[in-house]
């Protein structure tokens, strides 16, 4: 574990004021009206926010894989994407036992962890998200989805099951940088087909923006669940510094703090602020870790093979493969290619 102490130190330093912070606190609008928290509905989610982490797409893709089991079975894929460049993945299909179409984004890479945490503990708020005013956020995470192939795929492949299966609801999920590209992901869905149509559930989530994005994402996307586990370091990151109110990153509501205790799972839900003092705020930088971002609800939430961004198919599902300006999809479904940017819909429609 040396190589983490360099990084150690610096978080401990960016947390250390952190938690030193004792001024005003900008609230969050929210409403306890939409919130359900379902424990088997997570146990579920989770399992698709680690399928997502698979490195072989034939096995995902035809739903084979070691991780697409348990609560899972009966899933029906219908479009996988890679973002080659970027070493992002997502896919979306329809869960007929919830109705609902799924969509599942992957987070990060573990060799890339110990910097991405590192480069999390000073990252300003340095873009201003459209059409909403004050509200700011972190220009990465907004750009891994918003300027990526995943959205354009991603919605796509929504509008099309909606086509084929009526107006089901959708929802999203994904774990630690995965959940950040999620959060924005249901935005965009929301913004869309309106919030009651779309509901997130997030795992081991880092902020993305602050105190007024999060009022404007409790109001578009009321369904939303992010879930902490224990000690987790990245639920902390970027630091909340409650004196710096109009700068500082908050988190949106509701948090679901899990925790582990001689061998008992307890589930706290916190309150509608989003920065609640007794969930997982509450522990202490010293006892912060990394491990328990790699396990959620029982759930190993690490990709099988973390050596390098691995594209693994077969011969046998190369058919329903498509390369778009170096990125890949796969897909069993025509795609609508009447709501995608022009640069790749000439792709798309010869496919």
């Amino acid at each position: 574990m040396e190589r983490w102490s360099l990084g150690a130190k610096v978080v401990a330093l960016a947390l250390l004021l952190s938690a030193a912070s004792h001024g005003r606190e900008l609230p969050v609008k929210s409403s306890d009206r939409s919130f359900i928290y379902n424990h088997t509905l997570a146990k579920t989610l989770v399992e698709y926010a680690s399928a997502v982490y698979m490195t072989d797409l034939t096995a995902l893709f035809t739903w084979t894989c070691s991780r697409c089991n348990d609560l899972t079975q009966g899933f029906e894929m219908r479009s996988l994407i890679v973002d080659v460049e970027n070493c992002l993945q997502a896919f979306v299909g329809v869960d007929h036992s919830l109705n609902s179409i799924i969509v599942a984004i992957r987070g990060t890479q573990e060799n890339s962890v110990q910097n991405w945490i590192k480069d999390l503990i000073w990252k300003q708020l340095d873009l201003s998200y459209p059409n909403m005013p004050n509200a700011k956020v972190h220009s990465g995470f907004f750009s891994s989805y918003n300027n990526t192939i995943l959205r354009l795929a991603i919605t796509s492949a929504v509008h099309k099951a909606r086509k084929s299966y009526g107006d089901i609801n959708v929802i999203v999920t994904g774990h630690s940088m995965g959940g950040a590209m999620a959060s924005f992901c249901a935005l965009d869905l929301a913004m869309k087909l309106g919030g009651g149509s779309v509901q997130l559930m997030t795992f081991g989530q880092p902020r993305v923006g602050n105190a007024a994005f999060a009022s404007y994402f409790a109001k578009y996307v009321p369904n939303t669940i992010r879930v902490t586990h224990g000690h987790d370091i990245v639920p902390h990151l970027p630091p909340y510094f409650s004196f710096l109110p109009q700068l500082t990153y908050h988190h949106f509501p509701r948090e679901v703090w899990v925790q582990d205790s001689d061998g008992n799972t307890t589930e706290r839900i916190c309150d509608d602020s989003g920065e609640d003092p007794d969930c997982c705020r509450c522990i202490s930088m010293f006892g912060l870790r990394i491990q328990d971002h790699f396990t959620y609800l029982g759930v190993d939430m690490e990709a099988d093979d973390w050596s390098t961004c691995r594209i693994i198919t077969a011969q046998r599902v190369q058919q329903f493969r498509l390369e778009l300006a170096g990125n890949i999809m796969m897909t069993k479904h025509d795609i609508d290619v009447s709501i995608v940017e022009p640069s790749v819909q000439n792709r798309l429609e010869q496919f």
